[in-house]
């Protein structure tokens, strides 16, 4: 069987969603097709997941947060139900239907589904920014007796076997896992990335406010030092328990010990870059960064900068190899990678980072096939719950000026 609908938007997180809530205000009729509910995604962290931005940075096209509480953290299933009553009065979602596949064939697009075929003359994929964890090539000689776990595997200390656990990257997802890990009890060890940090508050607003007052969210993919930096990790912080600091030190307080980067892991031995200086020296570095960006906007705004202390010192000495007999676990959180090869049939379609090739979110090589939500699409923001409304807007628009579309 087979179904014609002019717009198809894949996809019911906050892109597709806010995508969709776009096309109606502009009278293009469309579905949002969804393989499990909306916001599933956000379901799919770990137990004590909470967003790092506070709650009044959910800035959704119809959908900003209305609570009582705009600089508390909303938990993965309050998100996932603020995403689900978005859709409810969006009426636009078919829940339960994957798109497996999707190609260009005669002048339109065609996506299969579980029951059949659907052709579109226009498609927005807004599968997330985050599809699939990043899992390297150094974990690959681990002894099948210790539990190798993904971040999307991972839902709380509980779970794992009894034992250490180390934990491969630093990013905003491992400092986390990692904090409430040594929180529980568990000794634990970090394989360290070049991670920024900075502090959860300073003169008396939250990081995201500082940032979202400076130009530090508009950055451009052209104003990156080069392609794979889009990859670069978030800057370490927590929602969790109302927000506080997290970052290397405050896991040194907890006694996770910490080590250069992974280089691999030889049955029950891993061996680790004698790097660690280097690696924290480039988180300093991106306290830097966002120290002098914060400082930058207040200069343009005309207000005073508030007052940010130096880092502290912080014992850079760390073992090259590790015995990992007695571990209970190995929680890999490197990061995520895009799948788009997986299931949509059109070469060129991504870069060598897996990113799309577009222009204003518009594929170049299938026009009519759309991208929002995707990280880095058009500014830092493009993913973000803040952000991605902007990007949804632009692309309905390019959509309802399409001629011969009708609505």
């Amino acid at each position: 069987m087979s179904e014609e609908i002019d717009v198809v938007v894949i996809g019911a997180g906050q892109a597709g969603l806010a995508t969709s809530h776009e096309l109606d205000q502009r009278g293009v009729e469309h579905v949002v097709l969804e393989a499990s509910v909306p916001g599933s995604s956000w379901l799919g962290r770990w137990d004590s997941f909470t967003l790092v931005g506070p709650n009044h940075t959910v800035r959704l096209p119809g959908a900003a947060y209305a609570g009582d509480d705009p600089g508390g953290f909303m938990t993965r299933t309050e998100v996932a139900g603020h995403l689900q009553a978005y859709a409810g009065r969006l009426g636009r979602v078919r829940e339960g239907v994957p798109v497996h596949g999707l190609w260009r064939r005669d002048g339109a697009f065609e996506l299969r589904t579980d029951d059949d075929t659907i052709r579109s003359r226009i498609v927005v994929v807004a599968t997330g920014a985050y599809q699939q964890p990043l899992r390297p090539a150094a974990v690959a000689g681990l002894s099948p007796d210790v539990p190798c776990i993904d971040v999307l595997g991972y839902r709380n200390p509980g779970a794992l076997p009894d034992g250490a656990v180390l934990v491969v990257g630093s990013g905003q997802s491992a400092c986390q896992i990692a904090e409430e890990l040594a929180l529980s009890g568990r000794d634990v060890v970090m394989a360290c990335g070049r991670a920024p940090w900075f502090l959860r508050r300073v003169g008396g607003r939250d990081l995201f406010e500082w940032l979202m007052d400076s130009s530090f969210y508009e950055q451009t993919p052209d104003q990156l030092p080069s392609p794979a930096a889009r990859h670069g990790a978030n800057v370490q912080a927590s929602g969790a328990g109302g927000g506080h600091d997290l970052h290397y030190r405050t896991l040194a307080a907890l006694a996770v010990r910490l080590v250069g980067h992974l280089v691999d892991i030889d049955g029950h031995t891993a061996r680790f870059a004698p790097d660690l200086p280097e690696v924290i020296a480039a988180g300093d570095a991106g306290f830097g960064f966002v120290r002098d960006t914060i400082v930058a906007g207040c200069r343009e705004r005309g207000m005073p900068a508030p007052e940010i202390p130096e880092p502290g010192p912080l014992d850079t000495s760390a073992p090259t190899e590790l015995d990992l007999r007695g571990f209970g676990a190995v929680v890999v959180a490197t990061g995520f990678r895009s799948r788009y090869t997986e299931w949509v049939d059109v070469p060129g379609l991504v870069d060598e980072q897996g990113f799309p090739v577009h222009v204003d979110g518009e594929s170049v090589v299938a026009p009519d096939l759309h991208f929002v939500g995707v990280h880095f699409l058009r500014r830092r923001r493009s993913s973000l719950l803040f952000g991605v409304g902007d990007d949804a807007t632009a692309t309905a628009t390019r959509i309802a000026t399409r001629p011969g579309l009708p609505t």
